[in-house]
């Protein structure tokens, strides 16, 4: 029974990646050049912070931020706290580019809510919050952290 449901789970996410590939696209990014905008618009970072927060390896977000900072949308500030380790802060054009993206996601968005209605997709919300919060448990007692 759960491993059906850990299978839907896993369906849905790739039909939220292929999704979020095609909005990404729309604005000539990937969704990978999406995340890194979207992770750094809080508040400047550095690569390794960025990496943890999406879960994905320093060396793919150096690549994307490399295109990214070519490109105009973050630009490398100094790190007093470490030399080597520049920060990368969303310019102006990225907030633009990134602010396009989050207009054309919540069209999808409010698709999504629309069709489960606001009752299931808070309970689908809730329970995916959960979700995380035992995964992150385990992953963190697993890490050692």
């Amino acid at each position: 029974m759960m491993t059906s449901r850990v299978a839907l789970l896993v369906e849905a996410a790739g039909h939220l990646r292929r999704t979020g590939e095609a909005i990404a696209a729309a604005e000539g990014q990937t969704q990978a050049r999406w995340q890194v905008l979207s992770v750094t618009s809080d508040r400047p970072m550095t690569v390794s912070q960025a990496a943890r927060r999406l879960g994905v390896t320093r060396q793919a977000v150096q690549r994307v931020a490399n295109e990214l900072v070519e490109e105009g949308l973050l630009a490398p500030e100094p790190n007093r706290d470490h030399r080597t380790s520049p920060l990368l802060r969303l310019t102006a054009a990225g907030k633009e580019k990134l602010d396009r993206l989050t207009e054309r996601a919540e069209v999808f968005h409010e698709q999504i809510t629309s069709a489960l209605g606001p009752d299931q997709a808070g309970q689908a919300a809730d329970a995916l919050h959960t979700l995380l919060g035992v995964l992150r448990q385990r992953e963190d007692g697993r890490s050692g952290r």
